[in-house]
């Protein structure tokens, strides 16, 4: 093999996916590559049925109408005969030498390798399909929350007591039993779930009361009983119980009660992680105490990583111990100020509200008050939520730079206001506005009365559905928000400053997604916030394909996943997670897999803005 011959062989065994081929296929390979030279600024006048690969410089893949649509950059490979079917062009970044091998030829030499050949017929979409399930198939091995189900972890059968028994009887029961917790049961023939009795019930309402030993369990039975059924996963359990603040959740299979699994059942199978880490902070009675549990959140993520358990996973273990986290110390607080003088709802936004949270991030918070509030009231509300932004901070939460806090008076208010509010954003979409509502609109209940929160949601979604002029406002200050067109030689479109030649992999890539799927389901009424859920939602509408929606489903959970171990990877190597990063840490694969996912979201993108 000559010195030429030799070199164009080395470098395809480096491209994606020829280097999947043995040896002696990129041999014939390489003596079918004819070589090409196009100059700075000058455009490809090549018209074939020819594969492109750029072997050194960079070329702009450009629309008829001269819009830019990617970069390509060494290593790349290009279908010239796609191209010049849409009329596309190619222009050259910088001088550039390039490899042009004949489709029938290629096909013809890589048909006995399946794998390969498979590439060249598939699209962005099917490429990032086709990595989550192999994300998602290594993820079922781990032994985590997230894949077990809630049947290899709840206690059986169930012990259950009459509703017409006494507290005295249900102690009795409890102790012979050593349970915590019993199923009360109807009467009738039906034996109906009707309500639970626990440890706690028993300390709460009937001793601390000194209540009469023949008090019916009616008496201090909890009636608003959370079910789960027996398929599903112990991770959906843990997010009820953290969410609900509850300890023990009655397990049903078609329908009826069979079992009962508590956080103790979660913590033996899961080990010291999410289970026990909510567990703690439930149990801390200062500020320095919940400091020091929370000082084990890298641990966390770092374990949950390393396990192989998936992204959203993470995310949704991590916001749900941020919740227990808000909830601990909202409890905290009420135990220093006194009773609240009126109800109110203690909100998450943006990506606690999401479910999409990672360790280290500000916080975003607000408080929706009852309109009985009187004037007099704030002074207890601003010493709350004071008492919660400052611990959050100090448990390494740190404050909002925007001030979206409920320390913030603008952002503390009765519900009446909080619904002008919206009708002013939905109205009036002014910049502010707009800023506001990408805030606003990803909002979840973390303490206190939901139905404040719930009905501010249902007022402002009947604003926004088919809200044309609106929609169109969001849509516009959505696109400005562009996924990077492409690598040039291994760097990304960040030009200068502190974070020069890396990927804002958050606002580049997954706030796009997230700006997408709040249009979406603003414009259909979803309630749903978390966006994976929004998209899956949306997909039975008109808002969007069922094909789309799932194609940003996987650039979604692909792009997490690439946050999540760049994290980790910090995090291991004791720096502080972030957003920005650099291409070196990705093999050329999962830069090719990375650029996939933001041709999916330019795609979706244009078809928004396509339709406005």
């Amino acid at each position: 093999m000559d010195s030429e011959l030799r070199d164009i062989h080395n470098f395809i065994k480096l491209t994606i996916p020829l280097r999947n081929l043995p040896d002696e296929a990129v041999v014939k390979l390489a003596r079918e590559v004819r070589i090409g030279y196009v100059r700075n600024k000058d455009n490809l006048d090549e018209h074939s049925e020819d594969l492109l690969i750029i072997r050194k410089g960079a070329l702009n893949h450009c629309s008829a109408d001269g819009d830019l649509i990617e970069k390509l950059a060494e290593g790349e490979l290009f279908n010239l005969y796609q191209f010049q079917a849409n009329d596309n062009k190619l222009q050259a970044e910088e001088d550039s030498l390039i490899y042009l091998i004949n489709y029938h030829k290629l096909h013809e030499l890589i048909e006995p390798y399946p794998k390969v050949a498979q590439f060249f017929h598939q699209s962005s979409e099917e490429r990032v399909s086709e990595k989550m399930a192999e994300i998602e198939g290594q993820a079922m091995v781990s032994a985590t929350l997230s894949n077990r189900l809630v049947e290899d972890c709840y206690q059986f059968p169930i012990t259950t007591i009459p509703i017409s028994a006494t507290v005295h009887d249900a102690a009795l029961l409890m102790t012979e039993k050593s349970f915590s917790s019993l199923v009360v049961l109807s009467d009738d023939d039906t034996n109906q779930l009707t309500g639970m009795i626990t440890d706690k019930d028993i300390r709460r309402r009937f001793v601390a009361k000194k209540l009469a030993y023949d008090t019916p369990v009616t008496e201090i039975m909890s009636t608003q009983i959370q079910t789960i059924d027996i398929k599903a996963t112990a991770f959906d359990a843990l997010m009820m119980m953290t969410s609900k603040h509850i300890h023990h959740i009655p397990v049903t299979k078609h329908g009826d009660v069979v079992g009962m699994v508590t956080a103790t059942d979660l913590m033996n199978n899961e080990g010291n992680n999410t289970v026990n880490v909510s567990s703690m902070i439930h149990k801390a009675n200062t500020i320095d105490e919940l400091v020091t549990i929370c000082e084990l959140l890298p641990k966390v993520q770092i374990r949950m990583t390393l396990l192989g358990t998936r992204a959203s996973h993470v995310a949704k273990s991590i916001s749900a111990i941020t919740m227990a986290l808000c909830i601990r110390l909202a409890k905290l607080a009420e135990q220093k100020l006194g009773k609240a003088p009126v109800p109110y709802a203690w909100v998450g936004l943006g990506s606690q509200a999401r479910l999409e949270q990672l360790i280290h991030t500000d916080q975003d918070n607000a408080l929706i008050i009852s309109d009985d509030m009187k004037p007099e009231d704030d002074q207890w509300f601003k010493s709350f939520a004071k008492f919660i932004s400052d611990g959050l901070d100090k448990c390494g939460f740190i404050y909002c730079p925007g001030d979206v806090m409920a320390s913030n008076p603008k952002w503390r208010q009765p519900q009446a206001v909080w619904e002008k509010y919206f009708k002013s954003w939905v109205t009036k979409p002014e910049p502010l506005a707009l800023m506001h509502s990408s805030i606003f609109f990803d909002m979840e209940t973390v303490y206190g009365d939901s139905s404040l929160v719930e009905d501010v949601r249902h007022k402002m979604l009947k604003l926004t559905k088919d809200n044309t002029i609106f929609l169109a406002h969001m849509t516009k200050n959505a696109l400005s928000n562009r996924p990077p067109l492409g690598f040039f030689r291994d760097f990304v479109l960040i030009s200068d400053g502190e974070h020069k030649s890396k990927l804002d992999i958050k606002h580049s890539g997954i706030a796009p997604i997230v700006d997408l799927a709040r249009i979406y389901a603003l414009s259909e009424g979803i309630p749903a916030v978390n966006t994976i859920e929004r998209l899956q939602k949306a997909m039975h509408t008109s808002a969007v394909s069922k094909t789309s929606a799932l194609n940003l489903v996987d650039a979604m959970r692909l792009l997490m996943q690439i946050r999540l171990e760049h994290q980790t990877r910090k995090l291991q190597n004791n720096q502080a997670p972030d957003n920005y990063l650099s291409l070196g840490e990705l093999s050329r694969l999962e830069r090719h897999h990375l650029k996939d996912a933001f041709k999916i979201i330019k795609t979706l993108q244009d078809n928004r803005q396509s339709i406005q």
